[in-house]
């Protein structure tokens, strides 16, 4: 006996046309996908550190980050080779810079059990330190082709409206998100692959969180959230706040480490001098002063500060000497 589709299991209000719905996503994708410079004839090398850098951060700021560093760090060996303190440097800006971290502990593991090659299978790169589903299936399907289910929020949110025919999917990714897509997935695998691409950015240039432009869609016919009348939401997604977070001011105090060559003195980050350069700490550029500045205009109170450089401490972004805070060695 025929299974039932997982679309008509989900009460999706209409069937889809599979072959039809892969062939448009798939032929709209190559005329109209950005070129990036991860894309088309990259390294998997360059693949995976994109994929990393463009966790929860746009392609805008990635790309000069990312170009910056395949420059400096063409291959998982020449990245390894670099200190803590030149990684975190170097990632200046993006946010989050533990991945920075992770993705240096992944290049040694990469180098050490993987000749410096980055490892082509799914279960190789989950075993990385730092790399989870996600990036594991993204890597092995855009790098090397293979046939995996890549879910991110972008095609999340493509098969909520064009399949079930919600504004937007569950707050956290569900077992039925990842069946759908598994059975949304092309067999042969370079289609595979191609639908994963054109579906993310589907979602990423088209079928956006806010303003959807579905007069540019190339399926507008058969989303199901078109045909129920675009729905609002069943909830409203809650924003990441950044002004007077402890992510604002672990952002700041990680910029005036960035800005030093030398430790920082612990007073420093807790008194506003009138001029740093004039006082008892005179070796620290001007950038440091510039950056000190930057976190005392937060008039940050002294418990979220303290809370800011213990968590940099242990999440292994920062260290104290005798001498004060500084990056890992």
């Amino acid at each position: 006996m025929p299974t039932t589709p997982l679309s008509l299991q989900l009460n999706c209000p209409h069937t889809l046309e599979g072959e039809t719905l892969h062939q448009e996503i798939r032929q709209w994708f190559r005329q109209t996908a950005r070129e990036l410079p991860w894309r088309g004839d990259c390294p998997p090398w360059g693949i995976l550190v994109s994929e990393i850098m463009l966790q929860q951060t746009p392609v805008v700021r990635v790309r000069p980050v990312w170009e910056e560093w395949m420059a400096r760090w063409p291959t998982p060996a020449a990245f390894a080779a670099a200190s803590q303190a030149e990684v975190l440097r170097a990632w200046g800006r993006l946010g989050y810079p533990r991945r920075a971290l992770r993705l240096h502990a992944a290049a040694a593991q990469i180098v050490q059990r993987h000749d410096g090659a980055v490892p082509d299978t799914f279960d190789e790169l989950l075993a990385l330190p730092g790399i989870g589903t996600y990036t594991a299936a993204a890597v092995a399907a855009f790098a090397f082709g293979r046939r995996e289910t890549v879910v991110d929020t972008n095609i999340r949110r493509v098969h909520a409206r064009l399949v079930i025919g919600q504004a937007l999917p569950a707050p956290s990714l569900t077992a039925a998100e990842m069946a759908l897509a598994a059975e949304l997935l092309p067999e042969d695998p370079a289609e595979s692959v191609e639908w994963n691409a054109g579906v993310m950015e589907l979602g990423a240039l088209v079928c956006t969180a806010r303003s959807p432009k579905c007069e540019l869609c190339p399926v507008t016919e058969q989303c199901a959230w078109v045909a129920a009348g675009q729905p609002e939401p069943a909830y409203v997604p809650k924003g990441q706040p950044w002004a007077g977070t402890d992510r604002q001011v672990r952002g700041a105090v990680m910029a005036v480490l960035r800005a030093a060559d030398a430790p920082v003195h612990p007073e420093l980050f807790w008194e506003a001098p009138v001029e740093l350069l004039g006082g008892a700490h005179t070796d620290h550029p001007r950038e440091v002063a510039a950056a000190l500045n930057s976190l005392h205009s937060l008039n940050t109170h002294a418990p979220q500060l303290q809370r800011a450089l213990g968590g940099l401490l242990t999440d292994g972004l920062a260290q104290l000497s005798e001498d004060g805070y500084h990056l890992p060695h």
